[in-house]
């Protein structure tokens, strides 16, 4: 479950990890961590370091703290980045057009920075990662597990950045959709022209990240992008 950690930030590597599977759904609100002992052996660094990962993800909101209990994965932190931005959407009578046009902006360049750490880097157990998730999305029988599958690959493409940034934004971004833009990925699942144009589209993203090609990946993720935002637009209409 857990990635043992080798560097002198040890607790920072920590905390990273398990953003990371609170990101990509493997930890989720409510979930029970490992006692410190566990979590120190899992990850094999000291408890100290544990200690010092759970203070710094409870400031935030991520993990939660209860006495007798252990810790817990908390709520807090989607809201802490999701709240202000709502807000304001309302309170400017925002349009669902400015969180398809700011998810375009995000996920393109994701998508060409994915790739470049890829070409850059090796990423090879990213790699292997992603094409496993695209391979979910081929083999879901039901939308449920297309639109959890779908969400995956999204999130682990901005994994693949390694900006933790670009990561939240996603996430709120995603959040805005679901929130503001009624049945937002159900819709597109529906009204898509056919499952197999879904697929294809993000197989080429996908493939085009796995080969490290930045141009394709930009090219692939606007195509897709734009292809969602007008089936989302005339939806709305």
């Amino acid at each position: 479950m857990f990635k043992q950690v080798k560097s002198k930030k040890v607790y920072q590597h920590v905390v990273e990890q398990i953003q990371v599977m609170v990101m990509n759904g493997e930890l989720k609100n409510g979930d029970k961590l490992p006692t410190e002992r566990d979590l120190a052996e899992q990850l094999g660094v000291s408890r100290t370091s544990i200690r010092e990962a759970l203070r710094s993800l409870e400031m935030v909101g991520l993990v939660e703290s209860r006495q007798g209990e252990g810790n817990f994965i908390g709520g807090n932190i989607r809201s802490n980045f999701f709240e202000p931005l709502s807000v304001m959407f309302m309170l400017n009578q925002g349009d669902p057009r400015d969180i398809l046009e700011l998810r375009m902006v995000i996920e393109v360049e994701a998508a060409a920075l994915a790739a470049k750490r890829v070409k850059n880097e090796g990423r090879e157990e990213d790699v292997k990662e992603l094409n496993a998730i695209m391979q979910k999305l081929r083999e879901a029988t039901s939308e449920e597990e297309s639109s959890s599958a779908d969400l995956q690959l999204h999130y682990k493409i901005s994994e693949i950045t390694g900006n933790y940034l670009i990561m939240m934004l996603l996430n709120t971004i995603s959040t805005l959709m679901e929130t503001f833009i009624e049945s937002a990925r159900g819709m597109i699942l529906v009204d898509y022209t056919s499952r197999e144009k879904l697929l294809n589209e993000h197989q080429n993203l996908v493939d085009s990240i796995s080969e490290g090609d930045s141009r394709k990946a930009v090219k692939f993720m606007r195509a897709h992008l734009e292809t969602v935002n007008k089936t989302m637009e005339e939806r709305q209409k």
